[in-house]
């Protein structure tokens, strides 16, 4: 022994790297293991039973539950036990079968739960990992398996009893009424929290309508009423191992309800438990096999990214700075709205870098205003799948000197009239992103009195054109998302300056400046108003807020960031100054 074993006396270790990484398999096939994986953790869920048929019949008992370790490597088979039949008409005794055993790798403690007792002389309730419940025919109910199920119910002898969950018994029979299926369990696995084994409720008394009892939380079937056709509800659902329910006597001997399907859970452990030799150790980890801590973790993240605003264009009758480039998934209008970022087996602990992208600084006379500054999350990987990217907004063109022109952006600047001549607003959605825009374009300035410039582009719409009539124009509106679970505004346009006889005007919802030379909100991405004489707005932050699941832990640096709880079972991290964002 202690030559075999480097030295060492004691048992032979086994190490497993799989760096915990977890597998749902809701069907037969195959799961292709981490090199390292040499023991798994696997939840089986076998098949719930079938429920019996002809009134006054048994529900069929929950499938029975384990969690247990199991070795395997490589291409792990799993096999997922179907649900047993529900009794069919004229078949005799009408009783429910019994479920199918799931598999991994070959193995499985997890027992099949009991068909349903029929009303027949031999209507007992079959045992399983729960016990179907007792048929009119009185001769007992099906037992449970220990640690896996409970008992069927028992029948009064005239309608049928609930199949055992694997949570609680199967309910007792009234005089005239199904018994209800036993509540299923979702303790009975670490590795899952769904509720799951049922059991499938009693159909009502023979020759009536007296209803059948309702079926156990985790899949059990509705029992039927005594009389009556075929019920779909009384099929066990599929991939919970819920029992199915009792069957009605008439019209032509209903069946009773099909058991649902089994599931299983395979976890890859990362495992070197127990004394080693070195000679063991430095074998394993010159292959490869030596667990090193890490887990992999899968998660969708919803975001809402908002690039920095532009600037207002110098000196009077400037054009207004377009809004930063406008991002999200999940929340906001469904017509702007892109997919989750999606992110797969990734290390847990993985640390995004988060920027929030600054608004254009303000201008000096005749001068075209600064654009804003990007707002990414994740900068470096593939933009759309696990990087999203939104461009800062154009600045707005200057009031005088040798250019009007805005600046093209996430949305583009509203023209000046430096160029002395009627002139549109500068492009927004650049550079193009896609599948949806992030903006707008600027408005058109008026190079006759009362002489205007342009809005800036907001994410909703594009900067207001100057007109002799209406004055200064507004910058275009932003958009309202409820990432948060408050509806707020981002990304509207700065307003056209004005002169002379132009009465001033508003920016755009959203954190837009007001005319003249209002700075954008901050974090909202609000273009800068135009200027009025020298002086021209500043641009608004941008802002960056992910939304993903509480079963994640996110840790946002610095302090000025937030992590907050969200319905729905999620978590909201808003940036508002650039940080760091962990996720284990």
């Amino acid at each position: 022994m202690a030559r075999s074993n480097g030295g060492i006396i004691g048992k032979s270790n086994q190490a497993s790297f799989g760096k915990c990484i977890q597998t749902v398999k809701t069907a037969s096939g195959n799961i292709t293991a981490q090199p390292g994986t040499r023991i798994v953790q696997a939840t089986t869920v076998a098949g719930g039973g079938g429920g019996a048929g002809r009134g006054g019949a048994g529900g069929g008992g929950g499938g029975g539950i384990v969690c247990e370790e199991i070795n395997a490597s490589g291409t792990i088979a799993v096999v997922i036990g179907a649900g047993g039949a529900g009794a069919q008409p004229n078949v005799f005794n009408y009783a429910g079968t019994s479920g199918n055993v799931s598999t991994v790798a070959g193995s499985s403690s997890a027992i099949a739960g009991g068909g349903g007792g029929s009303n027949e002389p031999c209507g007992t309730g079959l045992p399983g990992g729960s016990g179907g419940g007792e048929g009119r025919g009185c001769n007992g109910e099906g037992s449970g398996t220990a640690g896996q199920g409970n008992d069927g119910g028992s029948s009064c002898g005239e309608a049928g009893a609930g199949g055992g969950g694997a949570g609680a018994v199967g309910g007792n029979a009234s005089s005239c009424q199904g018994g209800t299926g036993g509540a299923g369990s979702s303790a009975l696995s670490s590795l899952s929290c769904t509720t799951f084994s049922g059991g499938g409720g009693g159909s009502g008394k023979m020759f009536t309508t007296n209803s059948g009892g309702s079926g156990g939380s985790g899949g059990g079937g509705t029992g039927s009423p005594g009389n009556g056709s075929f019920n779909p509800n009384s099929n066990g659902t599929a991939n919970t191992a819920g029992g199915g329910g009792g069957g009605s006597y008439a019209p032509g001997c209903a069946n009773g309800g099909q058991g649902g399907s089994g599931i299983a859970v395979v976890k890859e452990l990362n495992k070197a438990s127990g004394v080693w030799s070195m000679q063991s150790q430095f074998q394993s980890k010159s292959q490869g096999t030596w667990p090193d801590g890490t887990v992999a973790i899968s998660y969708d993240l919803d975001y809402l990214v908002v690039a920095g605003g532009g600037s207002g264009g110098g000196s009077g009758r400037s054009g207004g700075g377009g809004a930063g480039g406008y991002r999200a998934s999940g929340y906001g209008p469904s017509p702007t709205r892109n997919s989750a970022l999606s992110f797969s087996q990734v290390d847990a602990g993985t640390i995004y870098t988060v920027t929030v992208g600054g608004g254009g600084a303000a201008v000096g006379v005749c001068t075209q205003g600064n654009s804003g500054s990007d707002s990414i999350f994740n900068p470096g990987g593939s933009e759309n799948s696990t990087t999203i990217t939104a461009d800062g907004g154009g600045g707005g063109g200057a009031g005088a000197g040798p250019t009007g022109a805005g600046a093209s952006g996430g949305s583009g600047g509203g023209a000046g009239t430096g160029s002395c001549s009627a002139i549109s607003g500068a492009a927004g959605n650049t550079p193009p992103r896609s599948p949806i825009s992030q903006g707008n374009s600027g408005g058109s300035n008026i190079f006759s009195g009362p002489y205007s410039g342009g809005g800036g582009g907001g994410a909703g719409a594009s900067g207001g054109n100057a007109s002799p009539s209406a004055g200064s124009p507004g910058g275009g509106a932003g958009l309202t998302n409820n990432i948060t679970g408050s509806c707020v505004a981002y990304a509207g346009g700065g307003a056209g300056g004005a002169s002379g006889s132009a009465m001033p005007s508003s920016g755009g919802t959203g954190g837009g400046g007001n005319a003249n030379a209002n700075p954008g909100t901050d974090n909202t991405g609000g273009g800068g108003a135009g200027g009025e004489c020298a002086s021209a707005g500043s641009g608004g932050p941008g802002i960056v807020i992910i939304r993903g699941p509480n079963a994640r832990t996110y840790t946002a640096a610095p302090g000025t960031n937030t992590v907050t709880p969200a319905p729905g079972c999620t978590s909201v991290i808003k940036f508002t100054v650039t940080g760091t964002l962990a996720i284990s």
